[in-house]
This record gives structure tokens, C-alpha cells and sequence, in this order.
């Protein structure tokens, strides 16, 4: 298993079949709480929905279109966070995460955005690290706000989850503020 270690406790592993189970068990017993800001949720019913998504993210990986990673907290499969976009033209990826619910309010996912940025930017080349977060997630934008990422518009309709239409806010962050 290839980890890259984050804190003593925190450690982001490629994405691998065996983390279909913890998926699964984190989506079953917290649809509810998922699917206030998750389309896929509902969907997740099996094994097999999480198997498909490991594959196709290894095929992206490997085609240098994204990285995805399970987090892990004391050993434990908690969330995921990705670079859900590379653009090597542009020089920026597009980072998106979600955790289990009962892992909040740890600085997880906030130490896990932080080790993904600096490796776009000094590993990767970026200039660019942004995020997208539904207008209504407070919890999410604050992960933005307190790494320093600038809010850098709305945009409307974004994103359709189960009947309701979400904004979206747009934050990015250039190396040359990341760097100061």
C-alpha cells in the first residue's frame, strides 16, 4: 500500500480495492449525513458501486488525470480526498474531499488539504489549487478559509443533490500567496 504520512495519526493511501468495505460501512451507516452535500450516497448500496469507483480512479491515476486517496486516522479508513482534476495546461488541480461524520472537528481534513497542496505545488509544478464547496457547507468553506484560500466567485446551480440545487463557492489559492 503506497501512504504518504501526514501527522503520526494522519496518513493518505492510494486508493485501493481493499478500501471498499470501509467505504461501503461509512456509507451505509451515514447516508443520511453524506448525502447533505454528496450526490453519490444514495447510490452506494454495494460493494461492487465502490470497486467500480477504485478502478476507474486507478485508470484516471494512472493516466495522469487525478489522485485519489482514502484518509486514515489511527489506521482507519475515514474519509477520501482526491485531486478530482489535474490540468497540466493550466497548471492546477481541483481538490475534493469528504469525511465520516464522526471523525469531524479534528483538523482531518484540513491536514489532509494542506499535504495535497504543497505537493501540487512543490512536486507537481501547480500554480494553482482550488476547491469547490457547496454554499451551504460551512464546515467545508471554513477548511478553505483557514488554509488561505481566497473565495473567487458563486457560481448558481452547480450541482444537483437528490431534489435541491446547490451554489457553489469557488476558492482558490496561487502558489505566490502559498508561498508568503
Amino acid at each position: 500500500m503506497f501512504t504518504l504520512k501526514v501527522t503520526d495519526e494522519l496518513e493518505l493511501a492510494l486508493i485501493e480495492p481493499a478500501f471498499a468495505k470501509d467505504y461501503l460501512d461509512i456509507a451505509t451507516s451515514q447516508r443520511d449525513y453524506l448525502s447533505q452535500w454528496l450526490a453519490w450516497p444514495q447510490f452506494a448500496q454495494d460493494r461492487a458501486f465502490f470497486l467500480e469507483f477504485i478502478q476507474k480512479s486507478l485508470i484516471d491515476y494512472a493516466n495522469g488525470k487525478s489522485l485519489t486517496c482514502a484518509i486514515l486516522f489511527e489506521g482507519q479508513v475515514v474519509g477520501n480526498i482526491s485531486f478530482n482534476s489535474i490540468n497540466h495546461d493550466l497548471k492546477k488541480v481541483e481538490i475534493g474531499y469528504w469525511l465520516s461524520q464522526k471523525h469531524q472537528g479534528k483538523g482531518i481534513v484540513s491536514r489532509a488539504v494542506a499535504k495535497l497542496t504543497d505537493i501540487a505545488f512543490t512536486e507537481m509544478g501547480m500554480t494553482k489549487v482550488q476547491i469547490s464547496a457547496a454554499i451551504g457547507n460551512q464546515p467545508s468553506r471554513n477548511v478553505c478559509e483557514r488554509l488561505g484560500f481566497k473565495l473567487e466567485g458563486i457560481l448558481t446551480q452547480e450541482e444537483q443533490i437528490g431534489d435541491r440545487l446547490l451554489d457553489h463557492a469557488i476558492y482558490g489559492l496561487q502558489i505566490a500567496d502559498w508561498q508568503s
